[in-house]
């Protein structure tokens, strides 16, 4: 058996000296940049050194056990806040499974999008638009239901099914996956579209300070930009589950897509969160702080900014910097 074949062990374990010589050891991503590293408590202080250097300073190797370890911990960063020895590793990494879960309403959400998809695969008019919301109808109107009693029916002979109860787990299993992905458009898509649109209106309300209006426009480009990103996401999403009856003959390939389309998106909501929750705190009438504006451009900027402009602006700050170091007064 190879190493890659092994099992991934549950526990944050670690054996090289390192690792204990110093005492009690935590690992985290760092707050500057979200580079893994591991942190030790020296008195009153505490010392950060970065997994990839610990590894090379002490000649841990990547396919080594405890450089295996390393890589876990690193990819556990993105689901967990920190580890320290003996924690158990988050779901993400140890099975697919999520650490979190949907809302009963995002399970149901997902489940009737399904079932409208299969009533518009027998007949597409019954889902028309423009007759109301479809969703709506669906769960209102009982010929509407019966059609997709037999859309249960008629899925388990093309998908040569022994009966609809077959079909209906598989619609189960994929509404499970999907369920998070709405949760995800609720959680990061909508609350991010919302900070994009009250950016425009500050840009048009600054139109008297050249300076600041330039700066929300900054901030306002960085957003949108991160905005279409997570678009881009679902809409792959969407274009590759749209169509149902291939999603559910092909239900392990797809819950491999959507777990690695959650993953991403859920990824980005950690890091994004405590900008949402500031940005949630601010009463929609009243004028935004720019202490929060300027904080969300330093969020924004080494994520979303292209190479060179993020270059650019950090040698005109260190430039800055230099400057003001060497004046006296």
């Amino acid at each position: 058996m190879t190493v890659e074949d092994e099992p991934l062990p549950e526990r944050c374990l670690l054996s090289h000296q390192v690792f204990t010589m110093l005492g009690p050891v935590s690992f985290r991503r760092a707050r500057a940049d979200g580079t893994p590293v591991m942190v030790v408590t020296l008195g009153e202080r505490e010392a950060v050194v970065p997994l990839r250097a610990l590894q090379r300073e002490f000649g841990i190797d990547d396919s080594s056990p405890d450089g295996r370890m390393l890589g876990l911990i690193a990819e556990s960063l993105g689901y967990v806040c920190g580890l320290s020895l003996g924690d158990r590793l988050p779901s993400e990494v140890l099975t697919g499974r999520a650490s979190w879960e949907p809302s009963a309403e995002h399970k149901r959400l997902a489940m009737n999008i399904i079932r409208l998809q299969l009533l518009s695969w027998i007949d597409p008019e019954a889902a028309d638009p423009a007759k109301g919301d479809p969703l709506l109808r669906l769960e209102s109107e009982p010929a509407l239901r019966q059609q997709v009693q037999l859309a249960f029916v008629r899925a388990a002979e093309e998908l040569d099914l022994p009966d609809s109860n077959a079909v209906v787990a598989l619609v189960q299993d994929l509404a499970s996956e999907l369920a998070y992905i709405e949760a995800l458009r609720d959680r990061l898509l909508r609350p991010v579209q919302g900070i994009t649109l009250r950016l425009e209106r500050l840009v048009a309300a600054y139109r008297g300070d050249s300076q600041r209006q330039e700066t929300a426009s900054r901030v306002n480009r960085l957003a949108l930009t991160a905005r279409q990103a997570f678009q881009e996401r679902f809409d792959e999403l969407a274009a590759q589950t749209g169509e149902v009856m291939s999603a559910l003959r092909n239900m392990e390939s797809q819950q491999a897509f959507i777990r690695s389309i959650r993953d991403q998106l859920y990824r980005e909501q950690r890091a994004w969160q405590p900008i949402l929750d500031a940005w949630a705190g601010t009463d929609l009438a009243e004028e935004v702080s720019w202490d929060l504006i300027t904080r969300t451009y330093q969020f924004l900027a080494p994520r979303y900014m292209p190479v060179t402009e993020w270059t650019a602006a950090n040698r005109a700050t260190r430039s800055l910097a230099k400057q003001v170091q060497a004046m006296s007064w």
